[in-house]
């Protein structure tokens, strides 16, 4: 059995860290399950790591049924969150309830949306016809970029009590956990000890109840945006290429394909084709 909603919540009653990373397809979200990663969270950022986007505005829902699709095929043990995409929530509640249904039948446990207290009625609509909501606040990249670009939130006084304000809504809206991204260190931590559900920090500092990174950042695969708050555990970037190079030489240089990596008729068959075509 996989990790539910409710594990998740106990985890912060408990005082054990979450781990979120993102995940857009089978292998990789295979590797992050069997590391046990606590939630893999299907995020519209597959919009730009894996579609090449330059931002996640476009990405459709159908684009993240199929992304959500390939994760709920790999995961045994993780809890699985899926995002709703920009403009498949905002406009009717009654689409923000279809979507989300459309995201479980995917394979999602829970759905994921970006907003305060604006959002709050949504929110209750998808909880009450039991679908667990995620919240995000903070940084939304598919409305704050449009209008105040990529900065830090919480910084003032004002700002910290909006998203504290936020915070406390989107609990009794009844959301099971909260995304809180790059908000201020100290707001982030006010936030966690607020509000009884977990929160997911990422570049929101260590006093929240858990931690999210996209996992071409974490392996160093996305090279085009380079986010401080991004940890590299790796450079798999530079070793992907260098073995693509090697593996262009050695076709140029014919070591590649070698007796190892090909196949062979038996002798005897080989002098009977010979024979037959008269070689």
């Amino acid at each position: 059995m996989h990790k539910s909603v409710q594990d998740i919540i106990k985890m912060k009653k408990n005082g054990k860290k979450i781990s979120v990373i993102t995940s857009y397809d089978y292998t990789l979200a295979s590797l992050c399950d069997k590391a046990g990663i606590d939630v893999l969270l299907v995020g519209d950022s597959a919009g730009m790591v894996m579609l090449g986007y330059e931002n996640t505005i476009p990405v459709t829902m159908e684009q993240m049924c199929i992304f959500t699709e390939a994760v709920s095929r790999a995961r045994q043990n993780s809890l699985l969150v899926a995002d709703l995409p920009f403009m498949s929530y905002q406009a009717r509640i009654d689409d923000a309830i279809r979507n989300s249904g459309r995201l479980i039948k995917a394979g999602a446990d829970a759905v994921k949306l970006e907003g305060g207290s604006p959002i709050t009625k949504t929110i209750r609509a998808i909880v009450d016809v039991g679908i667990p909501v995620m919240g995000h606040i903070g940084l939304q990249p598919q409305t704050t970029m449009l209008s105040e670009g990529y900065k830090v939130q919480g910084k003032t006084k004002d700002a910290a009590m909006k998203l504290i304000h936020d915070a406390k809504n989107l609990e009794e809206a009844g959301v099971f956990s909260i995304v809180l991204e790059m908000v201020s260190r100290e707001v982030a931590e006010i936030i966690s000890e607020t509000v009884s559900v977990p929160t997911i920090g990422i570049g929101s500092g260590a006093g929240c109840s858990g931690q999210v990174l996209v996992i071409q950042d974490l392996l160093g695969m996305y090279d085009k945006i380079k986010p401080k708050f991004a940890k590299r555990y790796m450079n798999l970037s530079e070793d992907i290429v260098k073995s693509l190079e090697k593996y262009k030489n050695d076709i140029e240089s014919g070591t590649f394909p070698s007796n190892e990596n090909w196949f062979s008729m038996e002798k005897e068959e080989l002098e009977k084709l010979r024979d037959k075509i008269g070689s």
